[in-house]
């Protein structure tokens, strides 16, 4: 005979199952959709990767750097822009770029938020040696003993550009440079102007001739020993090397139709840089001679307070001259 309690307590039971197996489904239904969303892949992140290197038969040996590469770039077969990443001189190295400047945090922002197009970074090895007594500055040395600039041309763009998923087009190639390497990124661009969509160059490091003259012997051994000549003093730090880096040389050998419609070049520098005059003058240079470009005086000196805060803005030049934001 079934009572009211045992019906109660039957209606109870069925509930509680009830219960139960709701909770199992929805349990069920949460492993099946986490099972879906990981057969999409694995989250899609960028890297870094530190010490890569390419052989350079140039200069007779390796040639170390450094390369971010963004999201999604082991997850597809697209080919990517390259930024060549020129690092500045002293104890400047390709790491600075990702420890000091933080660079790849920022390009994660950009190209995560869609203000710029995905790029491969690479930031090759600008130093002579680890102890680098004498700057390269990216440039073949006077007596052609180290030709890095032939080297980075020749060996270095074809050999990473081909192990790497880069577009390897002129179009597709541009240069962001730190002093030293500022200076060389605007060399390249205006002796190689098909080679570069174009360049940001950060407190480059164009010097006067009055500064230049004015270096202690162990000051200009340690910056020009090898692209102007060792053991210069005097009006013979001016020779043909010297003039070959100059505006007005630069100017007379580029093609200037290539810059009449996109300001390729983009500089920034500190109005208490030391090498304010010295870009100031370039820049009456390109402009009397109608190469377009952009030329940004910002509060500031010669150091990482000032590049950090500039980053941002060289990065968006980049990729104006990358994807055509200039109206190409």
């Amino acid at each position: 005979m079934i009572t009211g309690r045992n019906l109660a307590t039957g209606i109870f039971s069925v509930a509680h199952m009830e219960g139960l197996e709701i909770k199992r489904f929805m349990f069920m239904a949460l492993v099946g959709l986490s099972l879906a969303i990981s057969s999409l892949g694995t989250p899609l992140y960028a890297e870094v990767r530190f010490n890569n290197a390419t052989r350079s038969d140039t200069l007779g040996q390796p040639v170390r750097y450094a390369i971010y590469l963004p999201p999604g770039y082991d997850a597809d077969d697209r080919s990517y822009p390259v930024l060549y990443l020129l690092h500045g001189g002293g104890s400047g190295q390709p790491s600075d770029w990702f420890t000091l400047a933080g660079l790849d945090k920022m390009l994660d922002r950009l190209i995560e938020d869609g203000t710029i197009r995905p790029l491969i970074a690479i930031a090759p090895d600008g130093r002579r040696d680890e102890t680098n007594e004498v700057a390269t500055y990216f440039l073949n040395d006077q007596d052609g003993v180290v030709l890095w600039e032939d080297m980075f041309f020749e060996d270095f763009i074809p050999a990473v550009e081909t192990r790497h998923k880069a577009i390897a087009s002129g179009d597709a190639r541009a240069i962001l440079g730190i002093s030293m390497g500022a200076l060389a990124g605007v060399v390249y661009q205006l002796r190689a102007p098909d080679a570069f969509a174009g360049v940001a160059a950060l407190s480059s490091a164009f010097r006067t001739e009055d500064q230049v003259l004015g270096l202690s012997p162990d000051a200009y051994r340690s910056r020009y020993a090898g692209v102007l000549g060792a053991e210069l003093e005097g009006q013979a730090r001016l020779n043909e090397a010297w003039d070959a880096i100059q505006g007005e040389t630069l100017v007379a050998q580029t093609d200037a139709a290539r810059f009449s419609r996109v300001p390729r070049l983009y500089f920034d520098i500190g109005a208490d840089d030391p090498f304010f005059e010295g870009t100031a003058d370039l820049h009456v240079t390109l402009r009397n001679a109608g190469i377009r470009h952009r030329f940004r005086v910002s509060e500031g000196g010669h150091d990482w307070i000032f590049w950090r805060t500039s980053l941002e803005q060289a990065l968006l030049h980049i990729d104006a001259v990358l994807t055509r934001g200039y109206g190409e």
